[in-house]
């Protein structure tokens, strides 16, 4: 199954349920800032097409409250958005590393993590 394509604010809502776990819409809701918070009607609608976007379920229902959980991982999402990126540059990478360099963004510590990774992959291949 495809990964849905999620919005900034659908991706805010979707680290809610992986930060804290399984969740009614006003606790989703109670979890942003106060200043930045958007309109509770906002959070619900974003929740419901979550559910029809098949990124989250139904978990539960509580007298008139339903809880909602992410069906799709945090790991998942988050290589759906850098293949995204990936696929602004044309599929390469270079100027994505060396934006991140030149921000210092991407330290010795990252560079040697991508090098043990990069083994790895080598040595299964």
């Amino acid at each position: 199954m495809a990964l849905p394509k999620l919005s900034k604010l659908e991706l805010q809502i979707m680290e809610v349920l992986w930060s804290i776990g399984p969740s009614s819409v006003r606790e989703v809701h109670e979890s942003f800032p106060g200043q930045k918070r958007p309109a509770y009607t906002t959070v619900q609608t974003m929740v419901y097409r979550l559910e029809i976007k098949k990124a989250v379920r139904r978990a539960k229902k509580i007298g008139n409250a339903l809880t909602f959980e992410a069906i799709i991982s945090r790991h998942a999402a988050q290589n759906r958005l850098i293949d995204e990126l990936v696929d602004l540059f044309g599929g390469r990478i270079q100027p994505l590393i060396s934006h991140l360099i030149e921000g210092g963004r991407l330290t010795l510590v990252d560079v040697e993590e991508a090098r043990k990774t990069l083994r790895k992959l080598a040595r299964k291949g």
